[in-house]
C-alpha cells in the first residue's frame, strides 16, 4: 500500500523567477542605495555640514577625520571627492589639506559594504564571508592610510610649499598636462534608478513636507529598501541561479585576479562609485558566488576606477589646484594597489580572523563599524581642536 502523499515535500527550484526576483530586488537595491544618499546629501545641503568639516584651514587631521565622517553618513566617496576638487578650484581648501581629506574619504567609502553585510547577519556563515568581503575593502584602506598619511605629514615640512610628497608628484604631473573643459557623463545607475528616487522623494515632500524632515525621512527609507532589497536578494542568488552565475563568474568575470581586478575597476567607472560595485560583492561572496581571493584584487581595482569621478570633477573645472588634487587621489589609490597585492595575505587573513569574530558574537561587527567610521573621526576632530591646533 503506497504512502499518502506528504505536504512537506520540498518544492522544486524555478531557475527563470529565482533569476526575475533577483534582478528586481537587484534594482531595488540600486535604488535603496541612491534613495538614502539623496536623503543625506540632501540634509547635508540643508545644514552647510558638509563644507564646515572639511573645509578647515590648514589642519591635515581634521581633514582626514572629517572626510571620513562625512563619507561615512554620505556613503559616496564620489561625492565627497568631488566636493573636496569643487572646494579646491573655488579656493576654499589647499591642495596640501585636500590630499588628507581624500585618504579620509578612501576609508569611509568602505561604511556602505560593512552595512550591507549586516543584512545577512541572521545566517552565521553567510555572514562571515559578507562581512570578511566588507572588510576586505575596509581594511586596506585604514592600513594605506597608516602608512601615507604620516609620510605626507613629515614629508610636507621638507618642501618650501609646505605639500607633501604625494602632493608634489601630483603638482609635477599636472603641470605637464593640458586642461580642456569636458561635461560630466550621465551615471547609468542614478539615470535608471530616478524614477524610483523622484517619485519617492515626492512622496516624502507630501508626507513630511520639504526641508530637513522630509531628508532625514528620505534617507531613513533609503535605509530600509537598502535591508530589505539585500534580503531578498540573498535568498534568491541562492537559489538555481546562483548554480549558473557562479560558473559564469569564476569563468569569465573572476577566472584570475588580473580579470577580477579589470573588472573591479571598469565596473566602477561605469557606475561611478565604488560604493555600488563594493557593496554588489558583498552578497555574492556572502551566497558562495564569489572566492574571498577573487574578491579581493575586485575591491583594489574598485579603489582605481573611483578616481576616474574626482578626476572628471577637475576637468569639469579645469585647475592646477583641482587636476593636483584628483591625481592625487590616483596616486595613492595605485600605492593602495601596489602595497597590498604582493602583501594580500595580510589583510585577506586579518579580514577572515575579524569576521570569524564577528560571526561569534555580533557585537563586534557593530562595534568595529561604530568606532572606525563615528567615534574615532569624532574624538579625532576634538582632540585636534583642543589641544592640538
Amino acid at each position: 500500500m503506497s504512502s499518502p502523499p506528504t505536504l512537506n515535500h520540498e518544492r522544486r527550484s524555478l531557475p527563470w523567477l529565482n533569476g526575475v526576483l533577483a534582478a528586481l530586488f537587484l534594482y531595488l537595491f540600486l535604488c535603496a542605495i541612491n534613495v538614502m544618499g539623496s536623503g543625506l546629501k540632501g540634509i547635508g545641503n540643508q545644514s552647510d555640514w558638509l563644507e564646515t568639516i572639511i573645509a578647515h584651514g590648514d589642519n591635515p587631521l581634521v581633514a582626514l577625520f572629517g572626510a571620513v565622517l562625512v563619507t561615512s553618513i554620505v556613503q559616496s566617496s564620489s561625492f565627497t571627492t568631488s566636493l573636496i576638487i569643487t572646494l579646491v578650484a573655488a579656493n576654499q581648501m589647499p591642495i596640501e589639506t585636500a590630499v588628507f581629506a581624500v585618504m579620509g574619504a578612501n576609508i569611509g567609502t568602505s561604511v556602505t559594504g560593512l552595512i550591507v553585510s549586516l543584512g545577512t547577519i541572521r545566517i552565521r556563515k553567510q555572514f562571515r564571508r559578507a562581512y570578511a568581503a566588507a572588510l576586505l575593502h575596509a581594511v586596506p584602506n585604514i592600513m594605506t592610510v597608516l602608512i601615507l598619511f604620516p609620510l605626507e605629514w613629515i614629508t610636507s615640512t621638507m618642501f618650501s610649499n609646505g605639500r607633501g610628497i604625494l602632493a608634489n608628484i601630483a603638482g609635477y604631473l599636472a603641470g605637464l598636462l593640458g586642461f580642456q573643459e569636458v561635461s560630466k557623463p550621465t551615471n547609468p545607475i542614478k539615470l535608471i534608478t530616478k524614477p524610483v528616487v523622484s517619485a519617492l522623494n515626492s512622496l516624502t515632500e507630501a508626507v513630511a513636507g520639504a526641508g530637513l524632515g522630509a531628508s532625514s525621512f528620505m534617507a531613513i527609507l533609503g535605509l530600509l529598501l537598502l535591508f530589505i532589497a539585500l534580503v531578498f536578494l540573498v535568498k534568491n542568488l541562492k537559489g538555481a541561479v546562483l548554480t549558473r552565475l557562479e560558473g559564469l563568474f569564476s569563468t569569465v568575470f573572476f577566472r584570475n585576479d588580473f580579470v577580477a581586478w579589470l573588472s573591479g575597476i571598469f565596473s566602477t567607472i561605469s557606475v561611478q562609485s565604488s560604493s555600488v560595485t563594493t557593496s554588489l560583492m558583498v552578497p555574492l561572496t556572502g551566497a558562495g558566488a564569489i572566492k574571498l581571493k577573487r574578491a579581493f584584487p575586485f575591491m583594489l581595482g574598485a579603489n582605481i576606477g573611483t578616481t576616474v569621478t574626482g578626476l572628471i570633477a577637475a576637468l569639469a573645472n579645469p585647475t592646477m589646484a583641482a587636476v593636483t588634487v584628483a591625481l592625487a587621489h590616483i596616486i595613492f589609490n595605485s600605492c593602495d594597489n601596489l602595497i597590498w597585492y604582493p602583501l594580500r595575505s595580510i589583510p585577506i587573513r586579518t579580514s577572515k580572523a575579524y569576521s570569524a569574530l564577528a560571526s561569534r558574537s555580533k557585537k563586534w561587527a557593530f562595534i568595529f563599524l561604530t568606532t572606525v567610521f563615528v567615534v574615532v573621526p569624532a574624538i579625532g576632530i576634538f582632540i585636534t581642536e583642543v589641544f592640538i591646533y
